[in-house]
């Protein structure tokens, strides 16, 4: 079993209530979401292991078992081309669970971008697992570190 915790502080949101249709139809997998605390902070790695993708908006870490856990920090940040966030790990990194990822302050983000709506809600999800594949999640205000579910 692997304990996936909280990249960032923030009040968890069920998956169906992310403002992405592929987030809240967990069409890339299971997890939740973070509303997360305004002011500037430090994402960090919900699991061990190694890095498989970083962005700036977004990175999946694979676990020692080889599933994935993407942390995508806002919805449409993409669109930001890496503007507002310092990325601390590189794609083949190995990490440790609480290691630096990514810094950025969710509430400097613009209302939209390329015409999308932006929304600093941060999906935290195991890929390509059902929703029944995942329990004890999180409910109300998270700390980093503390535990969103277990796979």
């Amino acid at each position: 079993m692997t304990e996936v915790l909280a990249p960032c502080p923030g009040t968890v949101l069920p998956l169906e209530q992310i403002p992405d249709p592929v987030f809240a139809g967990a069409m890339v997998g299971a997890g939740v979401g973070l509303d997360p605390d305004a002011g500037p902070t430090t994402v960090r790695a919900p699991i061990a292991g190694r890095v498989v993708k970083a962005h700036p908006h977004a990175f999946v870490i694979a676990g020692a078992d080889g599933v994935g856990v993407l942390v995508h920090l806002g919805i449409n940040t993409v669109a930001l081309d890496g503007a507002g966030f310092t990325v601390h790990a590189a794609t083949g990194d190995t990490v440790q669970v609480g290691d630096p990822m990514v810094d950025w302050d969710p509430s400097t983000l613009p209302e939209e971008a390329d015409g999308k709506a932006i929304s600093p809600i941060v999906p935290v999800v195991v890929l390509d697992v059902p929703a029944e594949d995942i329990s004890g999640a999180a409910t109300g205000q998270v700390v980093v570190g503390d535990t969103l579910f277990r796979r």
